[in-house]
């Protein structure tokens, strides 16, 4: 496990579980940016990460990429909706966002891991933009509690899982 997600993807870390050179050592390149959010873009449902008044929590989000930014919608009056608000007049929620897909026939899949600083959007140009590039919420959500995420870190890497040893 990562201590510090901003290490995520970089230089391959994690990636053997033999030492440097040693026999049946693996190598896993990380996914450039260009590629994570490539990956991004064509999804749709990914997870949100941040710790809320209950502590850590992770709940599944409908996302669209939009302008650089993971932009989703959040529930009126919900603990989401308020958790991710600091009171501080033009203080952000640092959030974690997470991405992946895993082929369990394969064995395979990539996981992408954006870390950045949630806001409500609060201006009705901004609302209008998000609303206009077609970032649809979940049924029971409204169109006013829209959350951008505009990343500080993205990172991802393509997953195999090793066959156990007999």
């Amino acid at each position: 496990m990562l201590d510090n997600p901003a290490d995520f993807g970089s230089g391959g870390r994690g990636a053997s579980p033999n030492p440097p050179g040693g026999p049946g050592r693996r190598v896993v390149e990380p996914l450039d940016e260009s590629e994570c959010l490539q990956l991004i873009d064509a999804g749709r449902i990914g997870r949100l990460a941040y710790t809320g008044r209950y502590g850590p929590t992770v709940l599944p989000v409908v996302y669209k990429l939009h302008e650089g930014s993971i932009v989703f919608h959040t529930f009126h009056d919900t603990f989401t909706e308020e958790d991710l608000r600091t009171g501080i007049a033009y203080a952000e929620y640092q959030v974690a966002f997470e991405i992946d897909q895993f082929d369990l026939e394969l064995l395979g899949g990539w996981i992408v891991l954006v870390v950045g600083s949630a806001h409500h959007v609060d201006t009705e140009a901004e609302r209008a933009s998000i609303i206009k590039a077609g970032a649809e919420p979940w049924p029971e959500a409204e169109y006013e509690h829209l959350v951008p995420v505009p990343p500080t870190h993205i990172g991802g890497r393509p997953t195999r899982m090793m066959p156990a040893e007999r």
